[in-house]
């Protein structure tokens, strides 16, 4: 659960990060499929290798529905419920998954915002990416 004050910290961060940087969601999903081989198999029509067009659109979906997450904290069910649908449903993407690329996004934060990811942006970010992963994955019980 997050306190009143990474209700806070999260959105200032996202707005931050998310306006210098256009390609954060390519970036992570390409760190995803190197590190994480195996996420590559939901995938197979797209062109994979670093730079490509199709990894950078589906980057900017990601930074989209995380942009929608940011903007929704206090009812992140709702707000994510057609993406999680989709994932178990019509894509049947397995959850851990989720766990992987927040990992891979938590990474590229640290990149990108160099010595303003403190650690309590880190533990700000960690809770919420989990509670995403954790809300993305309840349509499979």
């Amino acid at each position: 659960m997050l306190t009143a004050e990474e209700k806070q910290l999260i959105p200032q961060v996202w707005d931050t990060v998310c306006n210098k940087h256009d390609g954060l969601g390519a970036e992570a999903l390409e760190r995803m499929f190197f590190v994480y081989p195996p996420t590559k198999t939901y995938f197979p029509h797209f062109d994979l290798h670093q730079g490509s067009d199709q990894v950078h659109g589906h980057g900017k979906k990601v930074m989209a529905a995380l942009s929608n997450a940011v903007k929704n904290l206090d009812n992140l069910s709702q707000a994510l419920s057609e993406l999680s649908n989709l994932h178990a449903y019509n894509l049947r993407v397995d959850p851990v998954n989720f766990k992987l690329l927040s990992q891979c996004i938590q990474v590229v934060l640290a990149v990108n915002m160099g010595k303003d990811y403190t650690p309590e942006v880190h533990a700000a970010f960690d809770k919420f990416l989990s509670a995403m992963s954790a809300v993305l994955a309840e349509k499979y019980r």
